[in-house]
């Protein structure tokens, strides 16, 4: 995938991430339809991330509908990469050590979704983040608060 500067970190805003543009480092999110698109960092707010989701057959259940395991797994990921987006260089989310999902609307086979996480809020030792899934018409099909160890390199 070539990144889109337009979508990407500015220089000077942030570190690089555009190698994890795509499947996030995870191949399981390309099984599952997902793949990242942008980042960046919001003044104040700190980091956000943004992926398309257009879920595959391995994703959902014998009816077509997405599994709640697989929006976590989405979800999670997302939070994850924006709180690294929002991170200094040689910073990163060590692991998620709390989360909650909530699922709204079913999601199917196919469907054009859309995913974007948040940083709600940047510690020391910890960050609070939030993470959403909307269909195309702009409702919201599912969402996820989140909390990750950071691992700070000083």
């Amino acid at each position: 995938m070539v990144p889109d500067p337009e979508r990407s970190a500015a220089p000077g805003r942030g570190k690089d991430m555009d190698r994890w543009l795509g499947d996030g480092g995870m191949p399981a999110l390309s099984a599952f339809g997902a793949s990242f698109t942008g980042y960046g960092i919001d003044a104040g707010t700190g980091g956000w991330a943004e992926a398309s989701w257009k879920p595959t057959a391995l994703a959902c259940n014998p009816h077509g509908a997405v599994q709640a395991g697989v929006h976590a797994v989405v979800l999670d990921a997302a939070m994850n990469f924006a709180v690294n987006a929002g991170l200094p260089s040689g910073d990163r989310a060590r692991a998620t050590i709390e989360m909650k999902t909530e699922l709204m609307r079913p999601a199917e086979e196919g469907a054009v979704l859309a995913v974007r996480g948040n940083v709600a809020r940047l510690a020391r030792q910890v960050a609070f983040a939030e993470a959403t899934v909307h269909d195309a018409g702009g409702r919201l099909i599912s969402r996820a608060t989140g909390t990750f160890l950071l691992h700070r390199r000083d």
